[in-house]
């Protein structure tokens, strides 16, 4: 048996997984890479067969798709880490429209560069985030506003990429003004203030392309936080084309801390939120977070 798992999720990407999986298995061939594959068949399907690869021995599981299909084998392997049952390394060949996970631990967006780093097998070790009463993540948590955008962004079925978060952006500030008193708690101090939108990241993007907290390392033991206040549309426009460059680190009318606890208490009707790009629940009133250091190993 080998002790490499390959998890492809075809209907990644816009369905790229199902179209690139034959590129996939050539490549890893090529690159003399001895695994085994397995398909996901449903949603959370992912975190199962990562748990139960740890189960089986297997020391990788490379997860072949975007960020939902990336935090799923995450989560399968936090889990099974935490319950004793063994720890495997995780990689990831990027298929996904935004691939923000692998672009904050250094894992290359080209396909073929990717293979390589499998059979390369560099390895180091990330911290990992956990939203109590929910999940784990890799790359962040979006509160508010991003987290609208990506909800507007899984309706957008034509286009792929960038192109599509930066659609979403444009299309939610036709309809999103909401900023309720929200207080949120660090280590080192706590701020009340009305929140258009919280970033608790471990990387330093998303959305394929907005650098959240630019100077974030995903093995410092911190979170860093991007908080943005009540401000009005036009405001929202123009820091737009900040975001994507990452020169909104400054700004007063943005928030930028660091933690390794945050805990956010929303006034009603509370905020949607999602974790490394995926909806976790809308109407949030209050969300516990941590870091967990150098709790997960990833091939680069």
């Amino acid at each position: 048996m080998s002790d490499c798992l390959v998890v492809v999720n075809p209907v990644s990407g816009r369905g790229a997984g199902e179209r690139i999986f034959p590129r996939v298995v050539q490549l890893l061939r090529e690159h003399g890479v001895n695994f085994d594959l397995a398909r996901t068949e449903r949603p959370w399907h992912a975190a199962e067969l990562a748990r139960q690869a740890v189960r089986s021995g297997y020391r990788l599981v490379v997860a072949v798709g975007g960020d939902g299909t990336s935090n799923e084998v995450l989560n399968g392997l936090m889990e099974a880490r935490e319950a004793g049952e063994g720890e495997a390394a995780m990689g990831v060949l990027c298929v996904g429209t935004g691939n923000d996970f692998a672009y904050g631990v250094g894992i290359p967006k080209d396909l073929e560069k990717g293979c390589a780093a499998i059979a390369r097998r560099r390895i180091r070790r990330i911290d990992v985030g956990l939203a109590r009463g929910f999940r784990y993540f890799g790359n962040g948590i979006g509160i508010g506003f991003d987290a609208a955008v990506n909800v507007v962004a899984s309706r957008l079925r034509r286009l792929r990429g960038f192109l599509v978060y930066l659609l979403a952006v444009l299309k939610t500030l036709l309809f999103y003004y909401h900023s309720p008193m929200t207080r949120v708690e660090l280590d080192d101090r706590v701020m009340e203030l009305p929140a258009l939108m919280i970033s608790v990241m471990n990387g330093q993007r998303m959305g394929g392309g907005f650098l959240m907290t630019p100077y974030a390392r995903p093995d410092d033991g911190l979170f860093d936080l991007c908080i943005g206040g009540r401000m009005s549309r036009l405001e929202m426009l123009s820091f737009v084309p900040r975001f994507i460059k990452g020169t909104q680190v400054g700004d007063p009318r943005v928030i930028m801390a660091c933690s390794r606890c945050v805990r956010v208490a929303i006034q009603e009707p509370g905020l949607a939120v999602h974790a490394d790009g995926e909806t976790l629940a809308l109407g949030v009133r209050e969300m516990d977070l941590e870091v967990i250091p150098q709790a997960l190993q990833v091939v680069y």
